[in-house]
């Protein structure tokens, strides 16, 4: 399945004859050539003048190192000379100066004659940040996917993440929770255990290590909702029974009955067992997330009695 991953919707691959990499500009044709051009790859514009030594030492270096790219970067050079408006909407005031351009506009550039590995270097920083902004939307696609309930599709996406950045928090995160979704939770924390160990604090990771913590301590009482719910009609102040319950029913994905037997637990005593039906309540809302409906009226509603 082709996933749209590294790819931006509605624009055409990245020139990759050779003959297309490198090209001389001019006042007309520059929109084409760059502009329009910058929406597939980054380009590179170099302006230079005949009488610019500089500029002659830089252009061999340039076309090396662009060329490299196998048709990620594209150079296109512009004379002032020959073409001085755009130069002078620019600000052009020495040469050479080299821009980089993405998506049609100006990204950042560089003044003056350049060893070789700058040259690398910039380009490479620049292909970086490009790179991160496709990750972030992949990101922002597999968390919808799994929003809507499509996991094979969110797996699918947070995997091509990985592909590129293998420690990708985000992805690591995602991926694990649609194996728990999917009721694989020894999957589910093996993707976890890849993460690295200073960013195993981050929020989405915690998040996914609630759910999953979660995911066990229900399917263990999963199975006797009838005899947890017999306790509690036996003796309404047994709070084990009703957190027991919250999280058996938590496990079936019942989210407002769990809430509401740790909220009638808490309105009952507080604090009966060091708050332990408030901690599990923040427990749950990490576990579904912040943005989850059952969290945002849960949080409403523990605040409610917290502060009454």
């Amino acid at each position: 399945m082709d996933l749209g991953f590294g790819k931006r919707p509605g624009t055409a691959p990245a020139a990759g004859g050779a003959g297309n990499i490198v090209k001389e500009t001019s006042t007309a044709a520059f929109k084409a050539d760059v502009i329009d051009a910058s929406k597939n790859a980054v380009v590179l514009v170099d302006f230079w003048a005949d009488w610019c030594g500089p500029c002659k030492q830089l252009a061999p270096l340039l076309e090396k190192v662009v060329q490299s790219y196998g048709g990620k970067v594209l150079l296109v050079k512009l004379n002032v000379d020959q073409h001085p408006s755009i130069p002078g909407q620019l600000r052009i005031q020495s040469l050479p100066t080299v821009y980089a351009f993405r998506d049609g506009r100006p990204l950042d550039g560089f003044m003056g004659l350049q060893p070789e590995s700058a040259i690398k270097a910039f380009i490479d920083r620049i292909l970086g940040e490009d790179s991160a902004a496709d990750l972030d939307a992949a990101l922002a696609e597999a968390d919808k996917a799994f929003e809507s309930g499509d996991l094979q599709g969110a797996a699918q996406i947070y995997a091509t993440v990985l592909q590129e950045d293998q420690q990708n928090v985000a992805a690591l995160a995602g991926l694990a929770r649609c194996y728990l979704q999917s009721g694989d939770i020894p999957r589910a924390e093996q993707t976890l255990s890849l993460v690295p160990p200073d960013k195993q604090a981050s929020s989405v990771v915690a998040s996914v290590m609630a759910a999953i913590d979660l995911a066990k301590r229900g399917a263990g009482s999963a199975s006797d909702l009838a005899g947890l719910e017999a306790r509690i009609a036996a003796d309404p102040a047994d709070h084990q029974a009703r957190i027991d319950l919250a999280m058996a029913l938590a496990a079936r994905g019942d989210k407002d009955r769990a809430i509401e037997q740790l909220l009638e637990s808490f309105r009952r005593d507080r604090n009966w067992n060091e708050q332990a039906s408030r901690k599990q309540l923040v427990q749950l809302f990490d576990a579904w997330g912040p943005k989850d409906p059952a969290t945002l009226d849960g949080r409403r509603r523990l605040s409610s009695l917290m502060f009454a």
